[in-house]
């Protein structure tokens, strides 16, 4: 049997590029949550214009408050955009290709980008974060695909946690050069800015991406290696009604709408947290936000990767792809429930502790997330799969998004933290519940034509 030492290295290139990717992807989605603590920005968008006289206008509490709710509100529109898109998208990229697919997604989420270089108000931030959702829908459900395409299942989670810790890196770099460029230039260059590099992520995306078999680059006995799990394919027209009636879809989908909202919250309203809470002994501002949002999302990197080789490694020592994903969203769902005394402390270093362990095992949760979609169906309909267990997450984000502002300005960020302390044990438990185990969907059962739950059938 072949090793992964002796088949050949150039699978982890296809992670390197899908690394890329969800880098500049979250640099894209991200720049608005530091914008969005520049005051000018939030005079603008509430058309707080100064007067004719020239004097500035003072941003009062209850106009900040009002900011906040309207936030929450556009941030609400991103993800309602973006649950769409992963269902349409998840049905596009299985029947046109992941090349093509992620493609027209790349596009729509670059230009859209761009656009919201010239927003004047909160209604045109509100279609401009809407279209950016659409088109960045299509990140998870390509690389989820790509993944099944390029690796053995073994490999899977690894490969996984190391595209996902893409997410971090974007984050860290928008701290690092969003405050910079707002500072410097005005809060519309770091939009513009950085929404031109997607089109250069298009082109490279273009002309270097591949299947496996159609890759010149890839040597026979890694094509094997790649190959060795010997799925089967299931039929091409597989609909969403159909996949929704296997219980595994269901548990997949679980683990998305519980987990996924908590990461857009810390994406979304940390940087307010940091720059607003009256409670922490110092105050994170433009100025500042760059290392404690470095040490956060390095932290998040390494839960990232490690969270995704611990399961693969437990699989490599004979455990079950049950136990081994099971006992690795424990161990990240169990570091999640300290988060609540973040909102509680005085300490700047602790909270930033807290919400440290908290985001990195919220990224070694997903590394194992994605991977159920591909252990779980053939790989040629993950991609629909991964955009339905997308689209419920975005629908909790939704709905946490329409609650967040509000429940911010009238209690603080504590009941916040207390929803995302427990929700990933939640979770784990509801999909124990309706998967206690981790089988297969076999490609003969799709060709059969599926009903309601089928898994539970004798």
């Amino acid at each position: 049997m072949q090793t992964p030492t002796t088949s050949g290295r150039f699978r982890w290139r296809i992670v390197a590029l899908l690394f890329l990717a969800t880098t500049i992807n979250y640099i894209d989605r991200q720049v608005l949550s530091f914008t969005m603590t520049d005051d000018l920005f939030r005079k603008e968008m509430l058309d707080l214009a100064p007067d004719h006289s020239g004097h500035a206008v003072v941003l009062t509490k209850e106009a900040t408050d009002r900011f906040k709710v309207l936030y929450g509100d556009v941030d609400a529109a991103f993800k309602f955009a973006y649950a769409i898109g992963f269902l349409l998208v998840g049905w596009l990229i299985d029947r046109i290709g992941t090349r093509r697919g992620f493609s027209l997604g790349i596009i729509v989420w670059s230009i859209a980008a761009v656009a919201t270089t010239f927003v004047g108000n909160m209604s045109g931030l509100r279609w401009a974060r809407a279209f950016l959702g659409l088109g960045e829908s299509a990140i998870f459900p390509s690389s989820v695909k790509t993944v099944a395409e390029w690796f053995p299942k073994n490999e899977r989670s690894f490969a996984h946690g190391l595209f996902n810790a893409g997410t971090n890196v974007g984050i860290i770099i928008t701290a690092l050069i969003a405050p910079y460029l707002i500072l410097q230039f005005g809060w519309r260059s770091s939009f513009m800015i950085t929404g031109l590099l997607g089109f250069g992520l298009l082109i490279l995306w273009w002309f270097t991406y591949s299947k496996p078999e159609r890759s010149a680059q890839l040597s026979a006995e890694e094509f094997a290696y790649i190959r060795s799990d010997n799925e089967k394919i299931a039929p091409r027209t597989v609909s969403w009604g159909q996949l929704l009636g296997y219980k595994q879809t269901w548990a997949f989908a679980v683990g998305k709408l519980l987990a996924d909202p908590i990461w857009w919250f810390y994406m979304s309203w940390l940087p307010d947290f940091f720059n607003s809470n009256d409670a922490l002994d110092q105050k994170l501002d433009l100025k500042s936000f760059g290392m404690p949002f470095l040490i956060i999302y390095v932290v998040s990197d390494a839960g990232s990767v490690f969270f995704g080789w611990l399961s693969t490694q437990f699989m490599r020592q004979g455990w079950s792809a049950n136990r081994a994903r099971k006992t690795t969203m424990l161990i990240c769902a169990l570091c999640v429930v300290p988060i609540f005394f973040a909102a509680q402390t005085s300490s700047l270093a602790v909270a930033i502790a807290l919400i440290s362990l908290a985001t990195a095992a919220h990224q070694g949760w997903s590394a194992n997330m994605y991977t159920f979609a591909s252990d779980l169906f053939p790989k040629n309909v993950v991609a629909s799969v991964s955009g339905i267990g997308g689209m419920f997450g975005a629908v909790g984000g939704i709905l946490l998004s329409l609650l967040a502002g509000r429940i911010i300005t009238a209690f603080g960020y504590l009941p916040m933290f207390i929803i995302a302390s427990c929700s990933y044990l939640i979770a784990l438990v509801i999909i124990h519940l309706v998967l206690p185990k981790l089988e297969p969907v076999k490609a003969e059962e799709l060709e059969k034509g599926g009903h309601w739950l089928i898994g539970s059938r004798s």
